[in-house]
């Protein structure tokens, strides 16, 4: 069964008796496994749960064999123990499958065993796998997903709250928290620290911006598909931002310019489509958008011109050549400043502002 982690304290404060035999975390967002983890370790110490063991499954040669047995063996002492099983690829095989849903059964009704599970981010075929429902079926699943920037500076004003400080009230508050989290965006585990930092640097009760300016440390970290999501909301400073920390984690620029490419072609040919008569959401499902992506395509296609959108693709075009180290006479600069320009434009273009010529690009 699932269970949001928000949940999960509530769940383990009722005591022993609400102790699941499984537990299950999955996701890419490290800080919250690994807090969702500790909480669950100490819950199950808590209830007797005093002896424990790690096996991590790496490798087709994993003996699933030595893993059945060690869960089916009792204590010397009768002791109740826990048992961690770590799958870093997702993909437990033919025989781990097959070995965890046996797993399953053998934990039910066996109080003097829990396990965690901890596995990365899973998509929609391998949750809905043999072996994953036998999990879910059996205790609670947990998803670990990274905080979205828009839900940033609510879960820094909840951690803030956990150790008795908060920023000030209204619009300045507002401010401080995004300040806050484009300092730490992309980057849980740092913002975390940031802000026990400020817990050991201020005493309880209100931070002002100066002193969490002085204090945070910029730590951002930023990938390709982030970037899609900051340029097609029309996100300008946030974009920029962004091109800026992927240069500086020497992020390849190709790359970069993939990620923008490919949704200046989807959007051109979405609205070409469009203007042939298809309707939406055919477009859509044609070009493979689906998601966040989805709606805001749905919001960019119908304020924008196909002769708008095909001044990008040939923008695109002569940025492709740039950043593989081609010359061109209009656009003089290097690789990453033609980058900007092209985010930049298709930035304007998703506020609905006129896609003209080629801008200027910014200034750092």
């Amino acid at each position: 069964m699932q269970l949001r982690l928000d949940q999960l304290s509530a769940h383990l404060s009722k005591g022993a008796g609400a102790l699941k035999p499984v537990y299950t975390l999955y996701g890419d967002e490290p800080l919250l496994a690994q807090e969702a983890g500790d909480a669950i370790r100490t819950a199950a110490r808590a209830a007797g749960f005093t002896e424990r063991q790690v096996h991590t499954v790496s490798g087709a040669h994993f003996d699933w064999s030595g893993l059945l047995g060690a869960a089916s063996e009792m204590s010397l002492f009768g002791d109740k123990q826990i048992i961690e099983i770590r799958i870093p690829s997702g993909k437990p095989g033919k025989e781990g499958s097959q070995a965890l849903q046996q797993y399953c059964e053998a934990a039910q009704g066996n109080d003097g065993l829990l396990t965690l599970v901890t596995l990365p981010r899973l998509d929609k075929t391998q949750q809905n796998s043999a072996w994953f429902t036998a999990l879910d079926g059996t205790g609670l699943t947990l998803r670990c997903d990274p905080i979205e920037r828009g839900q940033l500076p609510l879960w820094i004003a909840q951690r803030l709250a956990a150790q008795g400080q908060q920023v000030e009230p209204g619009e300045a508050g507002q401010r401080t928290l995004a300040f806050f989290a484009d300092r730490v965006e992309g980057n849980l585990l740092a913002a975390h620290q940031e802000i026990v930092k400020l817990g050991l640097l201020h005493p309880p009760g209100t931070l002002t911006i100066e002193q969490i300016e002085e204090a945070v440390v910029d730590v951002a970290r930023f990938n390709v598909f982030k970037l899609s999501e900051a340029v097609l909301s029309g996100q300008i400073e946030r974009t920029l931002r962004m091109i800026d920390g992927l240069q500086a984690e020497g992020e390849a620029a190709v790359l970069v310019h993939w990620a923008l490419a490919e949704d200046i072609l989807a959007l051109y040919r979405a609205r070409t489509a469009l203007d042939g008569g298809k309707p939406l959401p055919m477009v859509l499902r044609e070009q493979r958008v689906w998601g966040p992506r989805e709606r805001l395509f749905e919001r960019i296609l119908p304020q924008t011109r196909a002769t708008a959108l095909a001044r990008l693709v040939a923008h695109a075009s002569t940025v492709d050549g740039i950043v593989k180290g081609l010359r061109h006479p209009q656009w003089p600069e290097d690789g990453w400043e033609a980058l900007r320009r092209l985010a930049l434009e298709l930035a304007q273009t998703a506020q609905g502002q006129a896609a003209g010529r080629a801008p200027a690009p910014a200034r750092r």
